[in-house]
């Protein structure tokens, strides 16, 4: 489907495609470069050269993995249409803020509905997977707030003492909650239970 100016001259919608998987993204843009009105302009596999890419290149859209995004000056970016597993719905409000144009969208869907997408963003129209909408409302955190601090310090490195002193308990408390973090998350270590609040936004 070709999109036509106002002059009636045919539009071409440039699309930057930043996914993490060069068996996935190859695939994307062989299905892309199939569409008359569609063309991928650069493709990249880090989350840091995401934003020089956009600055450099001037897409109009970028096809974006979650994790690749996160991070992305929301000032400094053209509309995005977000890549997101389901168990990462909770970490999909981040990327929603009003200086951002944002589409989102399972990365299981099938490549016409990315194509779909793509354009609808290029004309500011709104994607929304409801799927996704659905994940992200029933992952409410399980977590108290003191729990939530207490996480995102350990997962910023802090130690047992370091937490319990920038939050005024003792380590003992500290190590108390932490136990009952890891057990709300399902995780088996701090690690896991730090990997598992990220992917559902709890933290």
């Amino acid at each position: 489907m070709i999109q036509l100016t106002m002059l009636g001259e045919p539009t071409v919608i440039r699309t930057l495609l930043a996914i993490d998987g060069a068996l996935v993204r190859g695939a994307l843009s062989l299905v892309l470069a199939a569409e008359d009105d569609i063309s991928v302009v650069a493709e990249v596999d880090r989350g840091d050269v995401v934003t020089w890419t956009i600055r450099t290149r001037r897409p109009d859209v970028a096809v974006v993995d979650l994790d690749l995004v996160e991070g992305l000056p929301a000032t400094d970016s053209c509309p995005l249409l977000v890549l997101a597993a389901p168990r990462r719905a909770g970490s999909l409000h981040r990327m929603l803020t009003p200086s951002r144009t944002v589409g989102v969208l399972g990365s299981d869907v099938p490549p016409q509905r990315v194509v779909d997408g793509i354009r609808r963003l290029s004309r500011g129209e709104p994607v929304v997977d409801a799927d996704l909408v659905l994940a992200a409302l029933h992952r409410d955190s399980p977590l108290t707030q003191r729990e939530a601090q207490i996480l995102s310090l350990t997962a910023g490195g802090a130690p047992v003492s370091e937490v319990a002193g920038s939050l005024g308990l003792a380590p003992g408390t500290v190590r108390n909650h932490l136990g009952r973090i890891i057990r709300k998350t399902g995780g088996r270590t701090r690690v896991e239970a730090v990997q598992v609040a990220r992917d559902a936004g709890w933290i």
